[in-house]
C-alpha cells in the first residue's frame, strides 16, 4: 500500500497530512498527538473526529506537518486534511464524511484592515467640535 498525500486548511494554518495502512499511530511535527495538543481533550477529539466515524482508528498510520496560524486552527485543518486523505484512500468514506461537512474547507479568514479606519471595518471615533 502507498501513501496518499492531502492538504487540509483553515484560516492562515495548513496541514500536510500522509496516510498509509499501519497500527493507528498518529504523528504531528515528529510528536504524537497528546505531546502535540497537551490537555486539549476538545481538541484532540476534533482532530480524530474523521477517523472514529470511518472506522479507521486503529488501521491507518497518519503523518503530518502542520504550519502558520494557532494550534486550534492547525487542529481543524489536520482534520480537513485526514477527511480529505481518508475521501482519496476509499471513495466510500464520502457518504460518511461529506453529511458531517468534514470535507469543506471553512474559508472563513481574517478581513485585512483597511486605511482611513482603526480596523477591518472601525471608524476613528467622530468628534464634532
Amino acid at each position: 500500500m502507498t501513501k496518499i498525500y492531502a492538504t487540509g486548511k483553515r484560516k492562515s494554518a495548513v496541514a500536510k497530512v500522509w496516510i498509509k495502512a499501519g497500527k493507528g499511530n498518529l504523528s504531528v511535527n515528529g510528536k504524537t498527538l497528546d505531546e502535540w495538543l497537551g490537555g486539549h481533550e476538545a481538541i484532540k477529539m476534533k482532530v480524530t473526529q474523521p477517523l472514529v466515524l470511518t472506522k479507521q482508528e486503529k488501521l491507518l498510520d497518519i503523518v503530518a506537518i502542520t504550519f502558520g496560524g494557532g494550534y486550534n486552527a492547525q487542529a481543524e485543518a489536520l482534520r480537513h486534511g485526514i477527511s480529505k486523505a481518508l475521501n482519496l484512500y476509499d471513495i466510500s468514506f464520502r457518504a460518511i464524511l461529506k453529511p458531517e461537512g468534514l470535507l469543506t474547507r471553512d474559508s472563513r479568514v481574517v478581513e485585512r484592515k483597511k486605511y482611513g479606519k482603526r480596523k477591518a471595518r472601525r471608524s476613528p471615533q467622530f468628534s464634532k467640535r
